[in-house]
């Protein structure tokens, strides 16, 4: 009696357990619970600890965190007949989870069959090309449609994305060739291109050169035309200036030997004829000089030794009685030039010949060459 006592005890206290595990249920917080009592909905039970009636409660647990689908590697046939291998990943979440639970039987695998089939519609509408490069443009068709297939079950599909498109070996061996063709187009096409450039650029440089080259051969033969005009100017001025010199140096000569002549009269006039006759006759020469006047030069001779008439000595000429038959000297003769005045008038030349020179380079030389303005060196000097 007593083991069967013990036996019945356990067996009751099983059941309490049973009956206690089955009473309070836990909803973690990323999930929901579906609460069904006899076959029908009942409640949605909130994250935490719930009390159910047992035996006649059956509670579904959804995880409503977004999870992953990894869409099974297919074939399809492109626009343009080329098998290609196929697969996708899909994200999604239970939005709804009553209709999780009562509208499928398995959503995982109806959102799984759903995207391979429409992958399947969506790549074979496209050609291979168009594949590898709108690989956005496809996930976006994806996702638009599952979004709208799994609505009814209460999933939403946040992303689709192509993981990989695998073509035939033979249309990799194409597509491998296609591409080294192009790739040899491509550079065949930027080489030519270069080469035009490089043409270009080079025959551009020849012109520009030409161009700078014949612009410094004008600007060196005007600078070399202005340096000979303005050489001919200071040896023109120099010249003049010499030529004055020149000049007022004999008329001071010659004024001063009339300014000593006056004071001389006949008989010094002899004697200097004499001594001039004296210096020739002592040259190696073989030339004689005779005086046009050698009867007077003979007669005022014999006359100043004693052996005619005594000749009367002439009267000195005053200055003042040569300048009121003539006029002032410096009126006729003009002044003289001093050496510091001379000078200072060929710096003055210098300085105009540095600053047309200046002109020339700072205003430009077409400016220079279109001016109607003489040149400061060819304006007459004031003297």
């Amino acid at each position: 009696m007593l083991g069967s006592l013990l036996v019945l005890l356990l067996i009751l206290g099983a059941v309490i357990v049973v009956i206690l595990m089955t009473t309070i249920v836990q909803v973690e917080q990323y999930e929901a619970g579906v609460a069904l009592r006899l076959g029908k909905f009942h409640s949605m039970l909130n994250p935490g600890w719930n009390f159910v009636i047992p035996l006649i409660t059956q509670v579904f647990k959804v995880d409503l965190r977004i999870q992953v689908l990894d869409v099974p590697r297919q074939e399809v046939i492109t626009k343009d007949n080329s098998p290609t291998m196929v697969d996708a990943v899909v994200y999604y979440r239970v939005a709804d989870a009553n209709k999780a639970v009562l509208a499928v039987a398995n959503y995982r695998a109806a959102i799984v069959n759903m995207a391979q089939t429409t992958l399947r519609g969506v790549v074979g509408d496209m050609e291979l090309d168009e594949i590898f490069s709108s690989r956005d443009k496809i996930n976006s068709i994806l996702r638009e449609k599952l979004d709208v297939e799994t609505d009814p079950w209460g999933v939403k599909v946040d992303n689709v994305e192509i993981r990989e498109v695998d073509p035939s070996p033979n249309v990799k061996a194409a597509m491998e060739e296609q591409t080294s063709a192009e790739r040899e187009r491509r550079a065949a096409i930027l080489k030519a291109d270069g080469e035009k450039r490089s043409s270009i650029l080079n025959a551009e440089g020849d012109k520009q050169s030409r161009i700078l080259n014949a612009e410094g051969d004008k600007q060196s033969r005007i600078l070399a035309a202005e340096g000979i005009r303005q050489a001919k100017v200071l040896t023109a001025q120099g010249q003049r200036s010499q030529t004055i010199l020149e000049k007022q140096g004999e008329a001071q000569g010659l004024r001063i030997t009339a300014m000593g002549a006056s004071a001389l009269d006949s008989k010094a006039l002899t004697v200097l004829s004499l001594e001039s006759l004296k210096e020739i006759g002592a040259g190696a020469s073989t030339k004689f000089v005779i005086p046009f006047e050698l009867t007077k030069l003979f007669e005022g001779a014999a006359d100043y030794v004693g052996y005619s008439r005594k000749a009367p000595d002439r009267q000195l000429s005053e200055v003042k009685d040569i300048e009121n038959a003539l006029g002032k000297s410096e009126d006729i003769l003009g002044t003289i030039p001093t050496a510091a005045e001379m000078q200072a008038e060929l710096d003055a030349i210098k300085e105009d010949s540095e600053e047309a020179l200046k002109e020339i380079k700072e205003d430009g030389i077409k400016d220079k060459m279109s001016s109607t303005e003489p040149p400061k060196e060819l304006k007459t000097p004031k003297t």
